[in-house]
């Protein structure tokens, strides 16, 4: 149970508690908040979640937030939340470009509870692909791409501008879009997914750094003035969800979104 846009703002999910152990899941900006926006060497605003937007609850109970366009963003967003188990959340973003667009990226954000200290994302190299821990030994603040196009989006600029810069540290690439939060003391698990189309990087700062944090980078394509497109994402919690579990939750995931 929790809230969605508590106090009109759209902030992803909040105070959200697993009624399974009674675990709260979130923290400080909540669990699939739209935060960043960008295209090619800049940023749009500085967050989403500070943007005017409203929201509609619909007849089949999925809410689809609304984001107009403005001049310091010159598209229209638009997201729909849906259940679709009492454990899955399914996030479909769209957005209408008003003027052409390059490398547009929506920046999917997920803050959790403080018992959160695992982070892990899954990784490929040559046949091989595991679930790859991230250390504090390899960097603060981690972003696993999808390929070398992804990291030249990461490493455009659009990450320069003040407030909170980051530098982020290239790590393996992705053999999904796929990382997950765990807290130890209750083997809670949050897996964070996207599809391989719509998601170019799965970013994180380290395990048990303060932010305890996932982030989806979502879409990283050109867009021309009029053009729509969207991108998916997932968010499944559960406990004690390992190995075989992960990759059926996975390819269920990519069945149903055919």
């Amino acid at each position: 149970k929790g809230k969605l846009r508590a106090g009109g703002k759209s902030t992803g999910l909040s105070s959200v508690v697993h009624l399974p152990t009674g675990a709260t899941l979130d923290s400080s900006m909540g669990l699939f908040g739209h935060y960043r926006m960008f295209s090619a060497n800049k940023r749009h605003g500085t967050a989403a979640w500070y943007w005017p937007s409203d929201a509609q609850l619909r007849q089949d109970g999925s809410v689809e937030v609304r984001w107009p366009a403005a001049e310091d963003r010159p598209f229209e967003l638009r997201a729909l939340y849906r259940w679709a188990a009492p454990n899955i959340l399914d996030l479909e973003t769209s957005v209408r470009a008003n003027t052409n667009l390059s490398k547009f990226e929506s920046f999917l954000a997920s803050y959790f509870a403080e018992g959160f200290t695992n982070a892990c994302v899954y990784v490929r190299s040559n046949s091989q692909a595991w679930l790859m821990e991230a250390n504090k030994s390899d960097g603060i603040w981690q972003a696993f791409p999808r390929d070398d196009g992804a990291v030249s989006i990461i490493q455009d600029g659009r990450w320069k501008f003040a407030p909170s810069p980051v530098d982020w540290v290239i790590r393996p690439r992705l053999a999904k879009p796929l990382g997950i939060r765990r807290c130890p003391a209750n083997a809670l698990q949050a897996l964070v997914m996207s599809l391989p189309s719509d998601c170019f990087g799965v970013l994180t700062p380290f395990d048990a750094e303060p932010h305890r944090s996932m982030y989806l980078s979502l879409f990283g394509k050109d867009l021309k003035a009029g053009e729509r497109a969207r991108a998916r994402a997932r968010l499944v919690v559960g406990t004690d969800i390992a190995g075989e579990e992960i990759d059926r939750y996975y390819s269920n995931y990519l069945k149903e979104s055919r």
